[in-house]
């Protein structure tokens, strides 16, 4: 029997998307409103879903409080209140788009999870956009 749970957590940032390859009107073109030059920020919404065959003696996939507390160690608090263009070391070469920090957000969280237990993340930027990943072995 598989089953699978979701935490929510929450998180502000700040980020731009600005492709240094392109000149401020091509990426104003593309981006809009997110190449602004003075940053723009976001209230995150990020469910994490792992799945697994519940514990016969707890009855658990995984601790809800061990899932929320793996989540916040490694997640929302390094990306809360922070820029991530310039505060993430891994952004120091990406575009910042929601996509790529969903990417991120999952392989920052995979090692620290139980092998395959790590089914997907979903980022949710606005009301109107959120990304999902499964993973590269989930496609």
């Amino acid at each position: 029997m598989i089953c699978y749970i979701t935490r929510k957590e929450h998180f502000n940032a700040a980020h731009k998307l600005f492709n240094p390859n392109w000149d401020k009107e091509k990426n104003e073109l593309v981006y809009g409103k997110c190449a602004n030059e003075n940053w723009h920020g976001h209230n995150f919404e990020l469910y994490v879903t792992v799945r697994g065959t519940p514990d016969p003696e707890t009855g658990f996939i995984i601790d809800a409080k061990r899932l929320g507390k793996i989540i916040q160690d490694h997640v929302t608090e390094v990306l809360d209140h922070k820029n991530i263009n310039q505060d993430i070391p891994y952004f120091k070469d990406k575009l910042t788009s929601i996509e790529n920090i969903v990417v991120w957000i999952y392989e920052t969280l995979r090692p620290h999870l139980p092998q395959g237990a790590l089914y997907k993340v979903k980022l949710v930027e606005t009301e109107n956009i959120f990304v999902e990943y499964m993973g590269e072995n989930n496609l």
